[in-house]
């Protein structure tokens, strides 16, 4: 008996131990994707405080002689025209958020109610579009840009990003899957139409998936570059991406003021993925669940 027993202790024993280890482990690469993800934001954020000179003769990760030099942040705000440039943004997140989720819940909900010949091809021509690089595509999304007169207009602008992504239709075709189809049967007998039930119904109990939607393409919007910058060469249209890019040149380019910049537009999308950040993780969760 007292075999078996120092056994089954001995086993005990090494199960917690490799359990300790798993976890030691586990800390250790959350400690790691930690810092590797902070280190950039704490080097700018110590970067902007310093001025020319200074970050000249220092290191990235020098502290900085005054921590109240916000010499940078008052140069980056007036002569950035950051308050414009905010203004800007956020009406195209606005509007293109707003588009994006009409276009891809309504899309969703068509191709999980209604069943037509087509559908599945529908589907995979949405998954085929994720493989073909963004890249490959400007010179022809660029003529046609030219073409419609929409180069160098916002409006312009809000149309090419208002494309829906692919995977804010998946996360709306995993939701609609989860809702039982009793839900359109029954407003339909109840001389509901379809619009009815979409809008109605349907929609409301979508709020998790679009808090989740609105909260990625925002601020993917929010941080997009490329198409700001080759669309919308006016400085009457800037946004904050290309605004800090008028601190970079090809000869000198201010760094402590870009990083100050960058602290500023850094806020906004903070906040608002604080503010949702339960939501986006319930909405990525529940929707790849079937119940």
């Amino acid at each position: 008996m007292s075999v078996v027993t120092h056994a089954v202790r001995e086993t005990n024993r090494s199960a917690r131990m490799k359990r300790t280890v798993i976890r030691t482990l586990e800390y250790l690469a959350l400690f790691l994707a930690c810092f590797i993800a902070l280190l950039p934001i704490w080097s700018s954020f110590t970067t902007s405080f310093k001025g020319a000179e200074e970050y000249a003769t220092t290191n990235a990760m020098t502290l900085p002689r005054n921590w109240f030099n916000f010499g940078n942040y008052a140069q980056v705000w007036t002569q950035g025209d950051m308050l414009r440039a905010f203004l800007t943004s956020a009406s195209v997140v606005i509007v293109v958020v707003t588009v994006s989720v009409m276009m891809g819940s309504m899309l969703a909900y068509v191709l999980n109610r209604f069943r037509f010949p087509g559908n599945g091809l529908i589907r995979n021509l949405f998954m085929i579009a994720t493989l073909i690089p963004g890249i490959a595509m400007q010179v022809t999304t660029y003529q046609i840009m030219k073409d419609l007169g929409f180069l160098n207009s916002i409006v312009g602008y809000m149309i090419l990003m208002s494309g829906t992504d692919v995977i804010s239709i998946y996360i709306f075709l995993q939701y609609f899957e989860n809702l039982d189809g009793a839900l359109d049967e029954s407003a339909v007998l109840e001389g509901c139409t379809y619009f009815g039930v979409f809008f109605k119904i349907l929609l409301p109990l979508t709020k998790p998936a679009i808090i989740t939607v609105a909260v990625l393409k925002g601020v993917g919007v929010y941080n997009e570059y490329y198409s700001a910058n080759l669309y919308l060469q006016s400085n009457s249209w800037r946004t904050i991406s290309t605004a800090l890019y008028s601190f970079s040149g090809p000869f000198k380019s201010s760094y402590n003021i870009i990083c100050a910049g960058v602290l500023l537009t850094l806020i906004p999308s903070l906040v608002i993925f604080l503010v949702f950040q339960k939501q986006v993780y319930a909405g990525l969760a529940s929707g790849s669940v079937k119940g």
